[in-house]
């Protein structure tokens, strides 16, 4: 058979349907689904879909938990020629209709269960011209617009219209991320962007059609999107779980569908460790361990390699605009362990002053990323685009300014120092909380540390150090300061320590420091 090579985000899943017609490419509350399932449901709704009217580069929005139903959506609508966007099923009314609106979206697929909020929404946006409901209709749901069984699409014995020609250059999705001003932003990434990117990242995770990727994380999050669309490009099996709220039940999934790829936060992984700290958890089938939304603290590492004896970790760093950044070879873990890595292949980064300047090797400056999978740009908002892209080393091109602050060793290894918006101004001094955290983070009984700075008068801003602790660690706010005071200069050792029970959470799993800041109004 003649290889072909993929140009575009659909293609993977027909090359692997062709390859492993029979294998097992989903596996979804205890079911299995085979390719040939998954491809033949996907070009069911894609007819649907052109049928219904959709045109190459109209957006259609899948509001739903994770689920068999959710990854024939994403696809779906690619093959059709559509956009699709993933909203997190956590999402409330009131900004899935901000979603809906902004980006003009003409159908929403989304599941009974979550039919309340969908109809609130509703009510606020003209956009929508059909809802695809899973799970049933009920005959007294009182939707407000034509609303059409997904199951029966999918049941349906109709031929298969024809479907458009899509090109690497058209947008395949737009994949929402919140922004500092409170309304989330879309980022446009086109088909030959996400197909260059997926590859990238199974390049260097080293991915082959043997492995079993266990997805405990949001699709409406790019790092959980890229689990399924790496998993069906190898013709590899995604055990999809719908979160990590139930530690317990995902645990029990492990021991019995064996995955190889565990993709986790560092929140997971807190949660994790404390459970080996008072069981000895631990499993032996993982064989890669990755992280990225939030920076994994050094001093996690020691654990991780407990509870996943067998596993290579990757440390890697991105952002929803570009996807991934860089990442750390596993074998570097523990001669450089503070560190991200380097670039993904086929891309470049560099570090520039404020100003627009080199920074020389162990000085810090405002990461920048070169290559194929930097976005288009936010939907609809040019001035922001405007923000974030810059002009690049070749005439039109463009590069992304990331806007967060790293320093680069000797040999080109990244380190993240922070956000510039993150970074705290203290008694006229700039301080790092990464810095700070990594103190606090060594401490033994530390489970999670956040620190932010807090509005003062003769300061500029205090610091203030959010801590959980390890179940029976016994800590209390002198073995946090006494450290800080060891390791840290004067005016970096925190004014307070605060600790508690929980840290919030933003839905893809990342410590809320907007809901940390809530709770400093309430704090004396």
């Amino acid at each position: 058979m003649t290889l072909i090579p993929q140009r575009l985000l659909g293609e993977a899943l027909l090359f692997s349907t062709r390859k492993t017609p029979f294998k097992t490419a989903i596996i979804s509350l205890q079911k299995e689904f085979s390719y040939s399932d998954i491809y033949e449901w996907s070009m069911k709704l894609a007819s649907h879909l052109a049928k219904t009217g959709i045109r190459k580069g109209d957006r259609v929005a899948i509001y739903m938990n994770n689920s068999w139903q959710s990854v024939v959506s994403i696809y779906g609508i690619t093959l059709a020629g559509g956009v699709f966007i993933v909203i997190n099923p956590q999402t409330k009314a009131n900004k899935l209709a901000y979603i809906l609106n902004d980006s003009g979206a003409k159908i929403l697929i989304s599941s009974k269960s979550l039919k309340n909020e969908v109809n609130l929404a509703l009510t606020e946006t003209p956009v929508i011209q059909q809802l695809l409901l899973s799970g049933g209709i009920d005959s007294n749901s009182h939707l407000n617009v034509l609303t059409i069984d997904f199951e029966g699409i999918i049941d349906s014995e109709e031929p298969i219209s024809d479907l458009p020609l899509i090109i690497g250059n058209d947008l395949a999705a737009l994949i929402y991320t919140s922004g500092s001003t409170g309304f989330p932003k879309g980022v446009m990434m086109t088909h030959q962007s996400m197909v260059f990117t997926s590859w990238s990242l199974i390049e260097y995770l080293r991915l082959s059609e043997e492995d079993r990727i266990l997805l405990v994380l949001p699709l409406a999050f790019d790092y959980g999107l890229y689990q399924l669309i790496m998993a069906l490009t190898i013709g590899g099996t995604l055990i999809v779980e719908q979160s990590f709220a139930f530690p317990a039940s995902i645990y029990k999934s492990i021991e019995k569908y064996k995955p190889t790829v565990f993709p986790g936060v560092p929140t997971v992984y807190a949660m994790m460790i404390n459970t080996n700290k008072q069981t000895g958890l631990t499993f032996k089938c993982i064989e890669k361990v990755t992280n990225t939304a939030a920076a994994l603290p050094a001093e996690f590492i020691p654990d991780l390699k407990k509870i996943f004896p067998r596993a290579l970790i990757f440390k890697m760093y991105g952002l929803t605009e570009c996807k991934r950044v860089c990442y750390l070879e596993p074998e570097l873990i523990d001669i450089k362990p503070n560190s991200v890595g380097k670039s993904i292949p086929g891309t470049e980064v560099f570090l520039l002053s404020p100003d627009g300047n080199p920074v020389p090797a162990g000085e810090a400056g405002i990461l920048h990323i070169r290559g194929p999978h930097v976005m288009l740009g936010y939907w609809n908002k040019d001035d922001l685009s405007k923000e974030m892209l810059k002009p690049g080393k070749l005439p039109g091109e463009r590069i992304l300014c990331s806007n967060d602050l790293f320093t680069m060793d000797e040999d080109g290894f990244l380190y993240f120092q922070g956000r510039t918006d993150d970074i705290i101004k203290t008694r006229g001094e700039k301080v790092s909380p990464i810095e700070i955290e990594k103190i606090i983070y060594k401490i033994d009984g530390v489970r999670e540390v956040s620190v932010i700075g807090k509005p003062d008068d003769i300061m500029g801003e205090s610091i203030v150090a959010f801590v959980t602790q390890h179940t029976s660690s016994g800590l209390n706010k002198d073995d946090i300061l006494r450290e800080c005071v060891r390791h840290l200069e004067p005016f970096m050792i925190p004014q307070n320590i605060v600790f508690l029970e929980e840290m919030p959470k933003s839905t893809n799993g990342k410590i809320d420091k907007f809901e940390l800041k809530k709770l400093l109004i309430y704090e004396r």
